[in-house]
């Protein structure tokens, strides 16, 4: 019996990771391989061809392969989607412009609302009618349909949403719509609402459609282009693509609603995080991926990652953004990473992101003709990365260079290229404090109950100043943290959700409907997954109901047994209270009510195990590369010990100051803090003092 060989690849913004894991199905014995290059924007799929190749990945002796890409997100904030119409309900072609009134910059009188996707011109109406309870008042007129045809093809259109009224609660005018413009021409991709999001709210709704409409063709012809090119290397394994809700799914899926990829990469990593933590009984984490573009961040409860359908791209402090209805890990996100450019303003304060140098031209230490210092320019000067040793030794640094783009942002400010260096990352590890605080201390937790663990080609070179600033006792960077996010899908299933917007008072007499209701759902995702060959030995599902105060309008979401009674009144009450009171401080005297369910339904695809690395005996003091000067920035300049972390083994222990350089990631310890190795070779760090100086 041959070994069973798990591939995962991850297209991020600047590299393209690979994990590669073969298992002895006799002796439980595995042998691990990863491997990273450049991005290749825009036929990403050419990334992942060239990281199995750079792996020596026999591509015929694949059984599961799992992919997670940034392509869907690329192409939403760099506008390279399709060419999208919209048809919707008579009198709601407008709803895309009128939005909320909630935008962040509320008193700025040229406050200018986000561009709709979709010009007005390709906006179109048909007359019908569904009221709020699915019942239909207006028949569905189709009288117009040729014509709408018409200017389509005239305006080279190619994918057209459908988002009727109310069709979350009764499909029917849509399918029926959807079915006709299919009958008279097969030019457009077409996108209906409900096969999406069945949860009200029509401007959210249709901005979803609308989004997903916009990526489809792209995404589809990536994926098939992608698996074309696997399959012209003898691919006869199963591939799965990453969704954004900590599962993977399988690729005809993942083609018809490509939406629900749109954080496919850093869900991976969270979930990773998730299932590591289960494994070392570390169940409360902050999860901290920091990449070459951006730095992503989540919180862990007791196991569990919060999943949320209130999803926004390109919300800032200025914009209101676009909202995206579908199933996302719930994260903060900001533009700040390995590649993150700095810059000086107009009153001369320096800055950092959220432009990035990217794969090309990168880092000014690439040599790829880039100008403008980034965070890793920064790291290089103050010494934590190693200019001999840069990108795992494939890459000699341009510390010329590198210093020439520190003097160009000293001279207004007035300070030496050391100093600019220091702010550099200071403001870096700025930014991302005030983010790990957003998914933390501004929903009720408190930073210093959790542990971090963090990952990606930069968390390990700035979590350790990161942790102590918020008096987090112990940190740990994964023995695979540079390719995590690709790791963390060897640990995912296939997942599905099903949110179902439905209103309903919380008592005896609305049990027996809401029952009902639930078991409506649970069949139709349970007969999915048995069309599928999915079948009940391989499946589990978990039920959730929202449930806000009466007359309130924010929404709890709690788990429900799969059948209620009366038992179960008292019991999602008092957790709701419990919940509520932990995100927004308080509690009304007030009923609550059942706003929506959510069905989770998951299927194993075979989930790798993570094994325990073994001991050569080999002493701590051969892992020792040498000594430099390493400037800690508000630690000071300190003589530190450079460690080789590819030779570093399970149960090892030192000190700070230090740097692990390893192929991948070099990992930053500071003075005070001490380190070891755990039976899966993660790096712990202990930190033994806060900030403050006081023991933690």
């Amino acid at each position: 019996m041959k070994d069973k060989v798990f591939v995962t690849t991850d297209v991020g913004g600047t590299f393209t990771d690979l994990v590669y894991l073969s298992e002895d199905p006799k002796t439980g014995r595995q042998q691990l391989k990863t491997a990273k290059v450049d991005t290749t924007p825009p036929n990403f799929e050419q990334g992942v061809l060239n990281v199995m190749e750079k792996a020596n990945v026999d591509v015929n002796q694949i059984d599961v392969m799992a992919h997670g890409t940034t392509v869907v997100i690329n192409a939403l904030t760099e506008r390279k989607g399709a060419k999208t119409a919209l048809i919707t309900t008579q009198g709601f072609r407008d709803v895309l412009e009128i939005g909320r009134g909630n935008r962040p910059d509320f008193f700025n009188l040229n406050y200018q609302k986000p561009i709709a996707y979709v010009p007005r011109h390709l906006r179109f109406e048909v007359n019908e009618r569904i009221n709020y309870q699915g019942e239909v008042t207006q028949a569905l007129g189709l009288l117009p349909l040729a014509n709408i045809i018409k200017e389509l093809e005239d305006n080279q259109v190619e994918a057209v949403a459908i988002c009727l009224l109310n069709a979350y609660k009764n499909p029917q005018h849509e399918i029926a719509l959807s079915n006709a413009i299919t009958a008279l021409t097969d030019k457009f991709d077409v996108i209906c609402s409900h096969q999406i999001s069945r949860e009200w709210r029509e401007y959210e709704r249709t901005s979803t459609t609308v989004l997903s409409a916009y990526v489809q063709p792209i995404a589809s012809r990536y994926l098939s282009r992608l698996h074309h090119g696997l399959l012209e290397k003898d691919f006869i394994g199963q591939l799965y693509v990453m969704q954004s809700n900590c599962g993977v799914d399988t690729l005809k899926s993942a083609q018809q609603i490509p939406i629900t990829m749109v954080e496919s990469g850093p869900a991976s990593g969270i979930w990773g995080a998730a299932e590591l933590g289960k494994i070392i009984n570390e169940p409360n984490l902050i999860a901290l991926d920091i990449g070459g573009t951006t730095a992503k961040c989540a919180l862990i409860n007791n196991g569990e990652v919060k999943i949320t359908s209130d999803y926004y791209i390109e919300r800032s402090n200025v914009s209101a953004g676009y909202p995206i209805m579908v199933p996302v890990v719930d994260l903060v996100e900001i533009g700040n990473g390995g590649g993150s450019i700095a810059w000086v303003d107009d009153f001369n304060k320096l800055h950092v992101g959220p432009q990035s140098a990217g794969a090309s031209p990168g880092p000014v230490a690439y040599g790829r003709g880039g100008k403008a210092a980034t965070t890793t320019d920064a790291n290089l000067a103050l010494g934590r990365i190693n200019p001999e040793f840069f990108c795992g030794g494939e890459l000699k640094a341009d510390m010329a260079s590198v210093q020439t783009s520190l003097e160009e942002i000293a001279k207004p400010l007035g300070i030496s290229s050391q100093d600019v260096a220091r702010g550099i990352v200071r403001i870096a590890n700025n930014n991302m404090v005030n983010a790990l605080k957003l998914v933390s201390v501004n929903r009720g937790h408190d930073p210093r109950d959790f542990t971090m663990v963090a990952f990606g080609g930069g968390g390990a070179m700035h979590a350790a100043a990161l942790a102590a600033e918020l008096g987090i006792k112990k940190l740990i960077i994964p023995a695979t943290a540079a390719v995590f996010s690709a790791w963390g899908m060897m640990m995912s299933d296939i997942r599905r959700d099903r949110l179902l917007t439905y209103l309903s008072a919380w008592d005896d007499q609305t049990l027996p409907f809401i029952n009902e209701q639930m078991a409506l759902l649970y069949q139709e995702l349970e007969s999915e997954f048995i069309s599928e060959n999915l079948t009940s030995d391989k499946t589990t599902f978990q039920f959730f109901g929202r449930f806000r105060y009466e007359n309130q309008e924010h929404s709890i979401e709690v788990s429900l047994p799969r059948v209620l009674d009366e038992s179960s009144i008292e019991a999602v009450r008092a957790s709701f209270q419990q919940l509520y009171l932990q995100e927004y401080t308080y509690n009304l005297d007030n009923e609550i009510e059942l706003v929506g369910l959510h069905l989770v339904g998951k299927a194993d695809v075979g989930k790798v195990k993570l094994p325990k690395q073994q001991q050569s005996g080999r002493l701590i003091a051969e892992t020792i590369k040498g000594e430099r000067e390493v400037d800690y920035a508000e630690d000071g300049v300190h003589t530190s010990v450079i460690y080789d972390g590819d030779l570093l083994e399970p149960m090892m222990a030192f000190s700070g100051p230090a740097i692990i350089e390893q192929t991948g990631t070099t990992i930053v310890i500071h003075p005070n803090q001490t380190v070891f190795l755990d039976e899966y070779s993660n790096v712990i760090v202990e930190l033994l003092k806060n900030k403050g100086g006081e023991h933690a």
